[in-house]
């Protein structure tokens, strides 16, 4: 009785993972294991590093902007800004700062080690940059890119990402990133002596997986649609603050008519006067207002923004996850194909349409001689296959072990995080509508005098 080739598809599940919640799968452990697994994962330059531990106990601050102008790549004049980065020990030993830095870098030095984090650590959800040029703002603000109001609110957003990623238990590690905050001369150099441009994943084989792949993990998939919700419903929320925040613009200015108009009216009036006069100089006020409340409504729009961005940092993970099981099913069904053909060569007995088939047909059998140097070749070659599918099963398990620990911590630090700005936007609406309150009752005072 003959026996059944291989099923590709059994070759595709891998053994069962344990449950993410037992004491040795979670975010402990993890860390745990990619500490003392960090020297042995790079090679070259030693990516990671055991003395930067240190890094949580700094205090790190983009503290000023500059605008400059020079020379980029291509030799042509530029103007750009500039970001000055301060480091500072909170440690002191008799009295004396162990370590005081600072060093200038611009917004594309933050890209370049965003990308190498993106590369180097898959499995983390890696902290998003501020954007680049401004979006969903109200349209009395600049979109400017190289507005002063703008610039400061990236410099905020820059610093933010340097503290997300000296607070990760994994990523204060890399020696990558302690260089950026302590050496400014080559480190582009040392970034690209890495390598990690060779390592990062193509968009168009990331493409060409999301679509082959034939047994993708369902959590993968729902969390790939989370993030595309959450971003389409943050995005949604931030048009909707900018619409709010349009007529809010022009309801507090117009109050600026009555402004001038009651002091018109108390230039024609000598009881009535001084009442108008001081109720006038109260709506001024009151219109004047809006401008520092709305610059204040952006910082709570760019803590919303970080999470839009976050989206799109879940969906690297996801994606990850599909190159890595679309290889692994290609080396399964590679597997399984040769396979198939040294049994067809052992047995004689030809089960599929073949190129091989025909040539057979054509110009006749191969020796016993050769047939036993293809049946050799491809036993040495399926030997192979399965040490290569073993490996890739394992690298895949390691792979969604650390993933869901990473995305554990992130859905803690996003609820917290989500859940302060809410609540913050939510006081400083009831705070503005106080002050608003406020005018009118002294308003009403002004009036009672007259």
């Amino acid at each position: 009785m003959e026996q059944a080739p291989p099923d590709p598809e059994r070759q595709l599940q891998p053994a069962p993972l344990e449950p993410l919640g037992s004491p040795d799968t979670g975010l402990g452990a993890a860390v745990g294991k990619e500490a003392e697994g960090a020297g042995e994962e790079s090679s070259g330059v030693d990516t990671m590093t055991h003395n930067n531990f240190w890094l949580k106990k700094i205090e790190i601050s983009v503290s000023e902007a500059e605008k400059r102008t020079g020379r980029n790549a291509m030799n042509m004049q530029e103007t750009y800004t500039a970001y000055l980065i301060e480091t500072r020990s909170v440690e002191h030993t008799d009295g004396q700062s162990v370590l005081t830095d600072s060093l200038w870098r611009r917004y594309s030095e933050f890209e370049l080690l965003r990308s190498y984090l993106l590369v180097y650590y898959p499995h983390i959800v890696v902290p998003p940059l501020p954007e680049k040029r401004a979006e969903f703002v109200w349209h009395k603000l600049s979109a400017d890119n190289m507005d002063p109001d703008f610039v400061e609110r990236r410099r905020i957003g820059l610093e933010n990402f340097l503290l997300r990623i000296a607070s990760h238990p994994i990523l204060c590690r890399d020696k990558i990133f302690y260089l950026f905050l302590t050496q400014e001369g080559n480190w582009k150099d040392t970034v690209n002596e890495t390598g990690f441009q060779l390592k990062a994943d193509s968009r168009l084989k990331a493409l060409n997986a999301t679509f082959r792949v034939k047994n993708p993990d369902k959590r993968f998939t729902d969390l790939k649609h989370y993030s595309d919700e959450l971003q389409s419903v943050i995005s949604h929320l931030l048009r909707v603050r900018a619409r709010v925040a349009d007529r809010l613009y022009g309801v507090y200015k117009v109050h600026g008519n009555y402004g001038r108009v009651f002091s018109e009216w108390s230039a024609i009036e000598k009881e009535m006067g001084d009442g108008l006069q001081s109720a006038g100089h109260h709506m001024d006020v009151y219109a004047s207002s809006i401008d520092d409340i709305l610059e204040d409504e952006e910082h709570y729009a760019d803590q919303l923004k970080e999470y839009l961005f976050y989206a799109e940092a879940l969906r690297a993970v996801c994606r990850k996850h599909e190159l890595m099981q679309y290889d692994l099913e290609m080396a399964a069904q590679d597997l399984a194909s040769k396979k198939q053909q040294c049994e067809e060569l052992a047995t004689g007995t030809v089960r599929t349409f073949s190129l091989k088939g025909m040539t057979t047909k054509l110009f006749g059998q191969e020796t016993p001689e050769q047939r036993e140097a293809r049946i050799k070749m491809l036993e040495e070659q399926i030997n192979e296959g399965e040490q290569q599918l073993k490996s890739k099963n394992l690298e895949g398990r390691e792979f969604v072990k650390n993933a869901w620990a990473d995305i554990e911590r992130f859905k803690e630090q996003k609820n917290r995080d989500l859940k302060e700005a809410l609540i913050s936007y939510a006081v400083m609406q009831i705070s503005m509508c106080k002050k608003g309150i406020q005018v009118w009752t002294n308003a009403k005072e002004c009036f009672s005098k007259m």
